[in-house]
């Protein structure tokens, strides 16, 4: 089972130092990425999310550092890679990011240097992974940025990114990371500040890039309706902890954990009743310096035990690959704990 995933999570943890305070940004985080399909890291603002695709690369800053666990990348069954052996900066590492594994940055107005005309910014990344010739890699560009739906992408080559609208620039944003055609795309909120039609463009972009090339895609999100659209399978997050993990229909249609029954009971859907009011989830989310002796949750949980303050809940398996952590499957997983 496990050549099937190209990407295997263990037990990560990291943590910031800011001043006095250590910031606990990401809990014992386990997850698996299968080959060419999407894995959707759904949770609120805060929760670890990003910190977690971070950590993959190892592109944290100065201030934070992993603490534990592994990230395993598998290219090819004869070949297992932990990255988190190498330093952030090897040369190791280095031949990976961008190459092996891209990542599409959160918000593309500043992911972009204004300074630098678009196809030099899609070029660097190709020149550095990929011994072609400035016209090879030229025409690529050209053809990528064709693919992605830019008209006129020969003139576009020489654009800069202030003559393109927020749809466009993410676009580009979607051809640099996937210039190099790599095994694992990570979009880190690809369609913030976009309207729901350039939405849903980027997300049909995304979909068919991954079907052209097979490529594995962890998409980072706060919107389920986005997780419903895209993705194969969804980790839940809250307070750098995964809380709940399973495929896309064991989420939507037999959720578990009070967190992400709360999450879903927040989205508003398609027929819903002008007269039905959307549920918001109790309380507000923990400063991230907190440290909990029990479940993180637990402050806002309308099912909150006193066990629960007591100790982490341990990780049961609900089913076969759907997995939640939470004290009120004890008696059902009490031999699965871990």
């Amino acid at each position: 089972m496990e050549k099937d995933y190209i990407l295997q999570v263990k037990n990560l943890e990291t943590r910031f130092k800011i001043g006095k305070k250590t910031v606990h940004a990401v809990n014992d985080v386990s997850f698996n990425l299968r080959r060419g399909t999407t894995l959707g890291v759904v949770g609120e603002s805060g929760c670890g999310k990003s910190v977690t695709a971070l950590s993959i690369m190892q592109l944290l800053p100065k201030a934070a550092h992993i603490e534990g666990g592994q990230v395993l990348y598998t290219p090819s069954p004869e070949q297992t890679l932990n990255l988190t052996d190498f330093k952030r900066n090897s040369k190791e590492l280095r031949s990976i990011r961008g190459k092996d594994i891209a990542m599409i940055f959160q918000d593309s107005l500043s992911s972009l240097d204004p300074v630098y005309s678009i196809g030099w910014q899609i070029m660097e990344n190709l020149r550095m992974h990929e011994k072609l010739s400035k016209k090879e890699a030229k025409e690529k560009i050209i053809r990528m940025l064709g693919e992605l739906g830019i008209p006129s992408p020969e003139d576009r080559f020489k654009s800069y990114p202030f003559e393109f609208s927020g749809g466009m620039k993410q676009r580009v944003m979607i051809a640099i990371g996937m210039i190099c055609n790599p095994n694992i795309l990570i979009a880190d909120e690809p369609t913030t500040a976009l309207d729901v039609t350039i939405q849903a463009q980027i997300l049909a972009l995304i979909k068919q890039m991954q079907q052209e090339h097979g490529t594995s895609v962890i998409l980072i999100t706060h919107n389920m309706g986005i997780v419903a659209e895209i993705c194969d399978e969804v980790a839940v997050m809250y307070m750098g902890r995964v809380v709940e993990f399973g495929s896309l229909l064991q989420i939507f249609e037999n959720p578990h954990h009070p967190y992400t029954k709360a999450l879903l009971k927040s989205v508003p859907v398609l027929g819903m009743g002008k007269d039905t009011e959307l549920e918001s989830i109790e309380g507000t989310t923990p400063d991230a310096s907190t440290v909990f002796k029990g479940c993180e949750f637990e402050p806002r949980c309308p099912f909150a035990m006193k066990k629960c303050t007591e100790e982490h809940p341990m990780v049961c398996e609900i089913e076969e690959g759907h997995e939640v952590r939470c004290w009120l499957y004890e008696e059902k997983c009490k031999d699965d704990r871990r």
